[in-house]
């Protein structure tokens, strides 16, 4: 870890932030404290429109076709990197007549196919049965199908291979066990409640669950190179979670949402400036596996219920909040973890031998974590942090974290 802290030349008072009047409908996290945080709500920014400035048509003048477009004024100057060829007409290279009796005798000469049209038959009525179909033979097989989003993990012929090469990069971006210990300002809680907010704002822009899982990876990497001041905690969540969205999604957020969500907390400039530093802590290397890319390789494997599915889900985005144990284990022991715990609640079901062969994990090697996830399931219920929760009540993910957990696992481990 750095010896020194990030703090730059706008660095705020340490003192609590006034909050604004509530009178909107955003996410904010507002000021980080050690068992709480408040909840500001304010009115929303438009982001700035962009300026593109366009010089005008005669600020460049044609020379001739060896010399191209030049600025105007200075035709006397060195042959520019870029020429633009005008092509010329088809009949250019024609040879033109050069008196008017020779336009005129060429104007009197016909085309032999315009003077065979005199002489030519109607063309006879083509007669198509009316059994002919005319529709398109692209429309046959996909007027009842939904078109599928295509997905790495459903190149089954490639699998192994992806699911080897992910396994070495996690060790690669795996963030430090301890870098916690080492912070002097910022504690664990601090950290979940900074995730619980970060849910809560992938929620309100409906932004992909990968996204959430990468802009986590972010914040333990950097975090793990650098000491921050709490005030700045939040900063680096919301530069993540832009560098995710930019990574992840189709359609970003733009910059001044991320700013609106912090109320106004700090500017565009210095999200941006924290951004830059971010990049500059990864390496610019964001591709990071994530708990959810296992998750999704393991569905492909062993087809489940998708209440099973969604619960993996649930008890994957349970252990980004708790920093503590969860940053010891890889995102493929945390997956399968999870897994198992899902399917053994849904199923009675526990580790198939076909993900044991995949994976080359028993669910010996996969005791500890399997433990320490059961036990974050079990007080989900009583957590301070509640933002997971309440997205898996929904519908979309069958409510599965309504489901009461097993009492025990003792029955296979």
């Amino acid at each position: 870890m750095a010896d020194y802290q990030y703090q730059d030349e706008n660095q705020e008072n340490l003192q609590p932030r006034k909050t604004a009047i509530p009178g909107g409908g955003r996410t904010v996290l507002g000021v980080l404290q050690e068992n709480h945080r408040g909840r500001l709500l304010g009115k929303a920014i438009k982001p700035a429109l962009q300026q593109t400035q366009v010089l005008p048509i005669n600020h460049f003048v044609v020379n001739d076709e060896n010399q191209g477009k030049i600025p105007a004024g200075k035709a006397g100057s060195k042959q520019p990197p870029f020429t633009i060829h005008i092509d010329e007409p088809d009949c250019a290279n024609r040879r033109k007549p050069t008196s008017k009796k020779q336009v005129q005798n060429e104007n009197l000469k016909l085309n032999p196919v315009l003077v065979s049209i005199g002489t030519r038959k109607p063309l006879e009525p083509i007669h198509i049965s009316m059994d002919t179909s005319f529709d398109s033979p692209m429309d046959i097989s996909i007027v009842d199908e939904e078109l599928k989003v295509v997905n790495s993990n459903d190149v089954q012929d490639y699998a192994k291979e992806i699911h080897t090469y992910i396994r070495d990069m996690e060790v690669k971006c795996k963030p430090k066990a301890g870098y916690m210990q080492k912070q002097p300002d910022i504690t664990c809680n601090m950290r979940a409640i900074l995730v619980d907010w970060l849910v809560e704002v992938g929620e309100e822009y409906k932004l992909q669950n990968e996204t959430l899982y990468l802009a986590v990876n972010y914040i333990d990497r950097f975090l793990s190179s650098m000491s921050v001041l709490r005030g700045k905690l939040q900063l680096v969540g919301t530069a993540a979670m832009l560098l995710a969205s930019k990574f992840e999604e189709i359609y970003p957020p733009e910059v001044a949402e991320f700013v609106y969500i912090t109320d106004d907390t700090y500017t565009k400039k210095q999200v941006l400036k924290m951004e830059h530093l971010v990049l500059k802590v990864l390496s610019f290397d964001l591709a990071a596996p994530t708990i959810l890319q296992y998750l999704n390789q393991y569905f492909q494997i062993h087809k489940v219920h998708p209440k099973v599915e969604s619960l993996s889900m649930f008890l994957g985005e349970l252990s980004l909040v708790d920093a503590d144990p969860f940053l010891r284990y890889l995102p493929s022991v945390v997956s399968a973890s999870a897994f198992i715990i899902a399917n053994y609640t849904i199923n009675e079901r526990t580790w198939p031998d076909s993900l044991v062969q995949f994976t080359s994990y028993t669910l010996e090697t996969l005791k500890p974590c399997i433990l320490d996830l059961y036990k974050t399931y079990l007080s989900a219920a009583n957590h301070q942090q509640q933002a997971v929760r309440e997205k898996y009540k929904t519908t979309k993910y069958h409510a599965v974290s309504l489901i009461d957990p097993p009492e025990n696992l003792s029955i296979f481990l």
